[in-house]
């Protein structure tokens, strides 16, 4: 067996590639790249979950980033568990093929109890006076103890909100690194999320001037995990999930469906919660997707007619499209909608601000029934964000319970970049790059046969 290094490197497509990233593309160019053909949706989630079982949506489960449960009523985003996630993962695999085959897992999703060898994940802790206290989960268990005393505590509000910058993807390649050094995986792997960030904040335009910084910082780290690869004589694949598209205008789903009197809201304390189990119709938005839930089977035709009308919506699939996608699985929704290029669908149900939750305005993904990139942005609104944000930690910490309301409820204008559409460039898409070109196809590779390429880098 060969040791392999496989980075996830979020957002990277080969038009990014060049001047601002020497060391990936060195490796591109003296080893080999093709383009990813990936699946819908095109969001981190479902990507990942079948780069790892090589089964599209239908088979593992991951129809989304989140979807709605339908035994307990409610839509669920972000879940962590691996239990979620149907098919023979791609270390079990390897362990079938040789028993010495090991695997860490650092910072992919679904990492809470994998069969993983080593494994780590973020894992905020909640005490019961409302703060959230950054921390990550790993197994075993002293691992976590560990990466925490030689690098500190896992950056969780710099790996996503309006703060997100490199510093988490600092913390997880050292994290890499360390793993590589002490336990000398089989397969190593590694995710790197900052580019996506900035990528959904100023658009994919690699020349723009914080494109370019990003760019610049996610390959320095890439490099020198790398470097570690190749003087351990590992191999190295580069892959992503998906590209970046330049957006405009949010698409407001489940508004235009409550309109139609098929949302149905409750009240408490004066904000309005979406109540998806009493509701006739409502979407899980997530990025340029929407699963459409729809309660009664006769009320399908009038739903799909509805949303087929909104502006900037490109197709609405029932059965035979989503069998034909891949996305024929329970979980989703009766129907689901794909927006334009351009667009990208809001959560947002409520009509008017004032009524709006009291989690609108914070950094809550668990919370919120649908993605709301608006998180990445403090509120335009707030002269001193990050001043009034270490003031409210600070009355946290003095035991009063405060709302961290930092960003906006409405401005989805400030979004600049969204994924979960295919890209109609491949240029534009997600790519795959070998140290070792001989284990390449001569086309583009299919996400659902990357376990087979990576166990391939490993194996032959």
């Amino acid at each position: 067996m060969t040791p392999t290094l496989v980075l996830l490197v979020v957002g990277l497509t080969p038009e990014l590639l060049g001047g601002d990233t020497p060391h990936l593309s060195r490796l591109a160019s003296r080893g080999g790249m093709r383009p990813l053909s990936t699946v819908t949706p095109a969001v981190t989630c479902s990507v990942q979950s079948t780069l790892l079982t090589g089964l599209p949506p239908a088979g593992h489960g991951a129809v989304a980033n989140g979807w709605y449960f339908r035994d307990l009523a409610e839509v669920w985003l972000w879940r962590q568990s691996n239990h979620l996630i149907a098919g023979e993962k791609i270390w079990e695999a390897g362990r079938a093929r040789d028993p010495d085959f090991t695997c860490a897992k650092l910072f992919w999703w679904y990492n809470m109890y994998a069969t993983a060898d080593w494994s780590v994940t973020p894992r905020p802790m909640y005490p019961a006076d409302g703060r959230k206290i950054p921390d990550c989960y790993s197994h075993p268990v002293d691992l976590r103890d560990e990466l925490t005393g030689l690098l500190g505590s896992f950056p969780l509000f710099r790996f996503w909100g309006p703060m997100a910058d490199i510093s988490a993807s600092r913390w997880i390649a050292a994290a890499t690194s360390h793993v590589i050094t002490t336990r000398n995986p089989t397969l190593t792997l590694s995710y790197l999320p900052h580019l996506d960030y900035d990528l959904q904040r100023y658009g994919p335009d690699r020349k723009h001037p914080a494109i370019g910084r990003a760019l610049r910082e996610v390959d320095a780290l890439a490099g020198d995990l790398i470097a570690q690869a190749e003087a351990r004589h590992a191999r190295v694949l580069i892959v992503s999930e998906y590209g970046i598209t330049p957006v405009s205008e949010a698409i407001f789903i489940n508004r235009a469906l409550r309109e139609a009197g098929l949302v149905t809201v409750r009240e408490e304390l004066g904000r309005e919660l979406l109540d998806p189990g009493a509701s006739e119709a409502f979407a899980v938005a997530d990025h340029q997707l929407a699963h459409i839930y729809v309660r009664r089977p006769e009320q399908i035709g009038r739903v799909r007619r509805l949303i087929e009308l909104m502006d900037g919506v490109e197709a609405i699939w029932g059965g035979p499209e989503k069998q034909a996608q891949g996305l024929d699985h329970p979980r989703s929704g009766e129907l689901v909608a794909i927006a334009r290029a351009d667009r990208w669908f809001a959560y947002h149900y409520w009509l008017e601000d004032a009524r709006a939750p009291d989690f609108a305005t914070t950094v809550d993904i668990h919370r919120k029934p649908g993605y709301d990139p608006v998180e990445l942005f403090f509120d335009p609104a707030l002269r001193f964000p990050k001043l009034s944000s270490a003031w409210t930690l600070a009355l946290r910490k003095l035991g009063q319970r405060r709302l961290m309301s930092v960003i906006s409820s409405g401005d989805t204008g400030l979004v600049r970049g969204s994924h979960g559409r295919l890209t109609d460039d491949p240029d534009q898409g997600p790519l795959v790059i070998s140290s070792n070109p001989e284990l390449l196809p001569p086309g583009s590779v299919a996400a659902t046969d990357f376990k087979a390429l990576a166990l391939a880098h490993v194996f032959d």
